[in-house]
């Protein structure tokens, strides 16, 4: 994730729909009867279109679109749906803001920002439920806790929130915060901890820089920020702006329940839905087949809601988020969960 721009451009996009209504009847005369026109065939429902936004190239997180899109589970919601991929990890939001696009797929932490910069970004769904941003240390190394953190040198993406995620992690482990020193290595942080041109690396994720570091030799300490007082937020979000869940609601609803069933889908038939994702694979992007699976194989786990429907949310988990990104000045204004969330999920 990248550091979004404090200011967005809002653009308002009004659309006027008009609805007409055809009525036809027949009359006959006593004793006689008239002749029959056929009635004509009953035109289908022209499908709702939605533009989705991904949060970045197609990888296994994606998998459910692609698998309710080929198992036509949009086609059974009357939906037609077109994935984009961003340029920027910034963009989707602010594409979604702007109504440039439907939905986009954006960060629980991002959403409370933009919300909290008056920005009109609403989520309705939680995709992956827990964090995937953890601290790393080399194995080879002697940072094995929190503890040991304070006074090195972190890299990270120049990202306020991870700045804030390590400085949490230390002063709940009891150490010193002040004497960190951040290093900006924007998102190469496979490279800056294989070099180890910094002693930490904030910013990568579970699911793909720690297996990617693994993979080439480099195995890793992972220290969890939710286990240190940092919230346990949802990493990936559905969200919209208000406008367009105000005219859109119903082909949102139906969006929400194609993808559960297009996770499902992936929950039981892992192997397909990955030979599916790879051939979505952006080619400026290339995949590897084993990272993917293994990420995904930590993937359901995490966007496996329980007893509650795929994709549904909580008022506390927003207010959480909402309450210590305040208190880490990461927002400086209230931010209403009744604003932010509307859990659509039936």
């Amino acid at each position: 994730m990248k550091p979004m721009s404090n200011k967005w451009t809002k653009v308002i996009l009004a659309l006027t729909l008009a609805t007409g209504l055809a009525a036809c009847g027949n009359q006959s005369g006593a004793g006689t009867t008239a002749p029959q026109t056929p009635a004509p065939a009953e035109k289908a429902a022209e499908p709702a279109e939605l533009t989705i936004a991904l949060d970045w190239y197609p990888n296994a997180v994606h998998s459910f679109l692609y698998a309710a899109e080929e198992q036509g589970f949009f086609k059974e919601e009357n939906l037609k749906v077109n994935l984009q991929m961003p340029s920027d990890s910034n963009d989707p939001l602010k594409m979604a803001a702007a109504g440039k696009v439907d939905l986009a797929i954006s960060y629980q932490p991002q959403l409370v920002q933009a919300r909290a910069e008056g920005i009109p970004v609403v989520a309705v769904a939680a995709l992956v439920r827990h964090p995937l941003n953890v601290i790393m240390t080399r194995k080879d190394g002697d940072i094995d806790s929190p503890q040991k953190l304070a006074g090195k040198n972190i890299g990270y993406p120049s990202i306020p929130l991870d700045e804030s995620i390590v400085r949490q992690v230390v002063k709940h482990a009891g150490a010193d915060d002040s004497g960190l020193s951040f290093t900006d290595i924007g998102f190469d942080i496979v490279p800056a901890l294989t070099a180890k041109k910094v002693d930490a690396v904030v910013g990568g994720y579970i699911n793909h820089e720690q297996l990617i570091l693994e993979k080439n030799g480099i195995p890793v300490h992972v220290i969890k920020p939710s286990d240190s007082g940092v919230p346990d937020y949802y990493e990936l979000v559905l969200a919209t702006s208000d406008e367009t869940l105000g005219k859109k609601q119903q082909a949102v609803e139906g969006f929400l329940r194609a993808i559960a069933k297009g996770q499902d889908y992936v929950k039981n038939n892992k192997e397909k839905a990955l030979d599916l994702l790879l051939a979505k694979q952006a080619a400026e992007f290339p995949l590897e087949k084993d990272i993917e699976t293994k990420s995904l194989d930590i993937l359901i786990p995490l966007m496996d809601a329980g007893d509650k429907p795929f994709g549904s949310m909580t008022a506390e988990s927003w207010q959480t988020l909402i309450d210590w990104m305040k208190q880490e000045k990461l927002i400086t204004t209230d931010v209403k969960v009744e604003d932010i969330m509307r859990d659509l999920v039936k």
